[in-house]
């Protein structure tokens, strides 16, 4: 890919879209099995990852992009009430303490959020579709 171009299916959201909620859902794949996943902002930039919580392997959240305390200050999961940190989505409070969500390696450019060249979005979906 030409430098400065940006490959559509890479694409998670625009930068923009985390200033309401500080988070933001996305999902890659097609059919029955998608990923799911969300943007997080960070202090210095954006993390990726996984809606999945390492305790029960279900989503973090119930309403769409609601993923952080009311403070924004952490990740917590709605049905557990596992706490995350946002930096490295370590979870350090509940019942999957000391296990972390599944990162997914994202970089910005020109504005949007969008899937690290090193991953494969066909693997990736793959090992996470739900």
């Amino acid at each position: 890919m030409p430098h400065g171009e940006i490959d559509l299916e890479r694409v998670l959201c625009r930068l923009a879209d985390l200033a309401a909620t500080g988070c933001r859902e996305f999902r890659l794949g097609g059919g029955d099995w998608l990923l799911k996943g969300f943007v997080v902002a960070v202090a210095g930039g954006v993390r990726a990852y996984v809606n999945r919580c390492p305790h029960r392997a279900l989503s973090l959240n119930l309403a769409p992009d609601t993923f952080l305390s009311a403070d924004r200050l952490v990740i917590v999961c709605c049905m557990h009430g596992a706490i995350f940190e946002k930096t490295s989505g370590l979870c350090v409070a509940g019942p999957c303490m000391g296990h972390a969500l599944a990162q997914i390696p994202v970089v910005v450019m020109a504005g949007i959020v969008m899937l690290a060249e090193e991953v494969a979005v066909a693997n990736l979906v793959a090992r996470y579709a739900q």
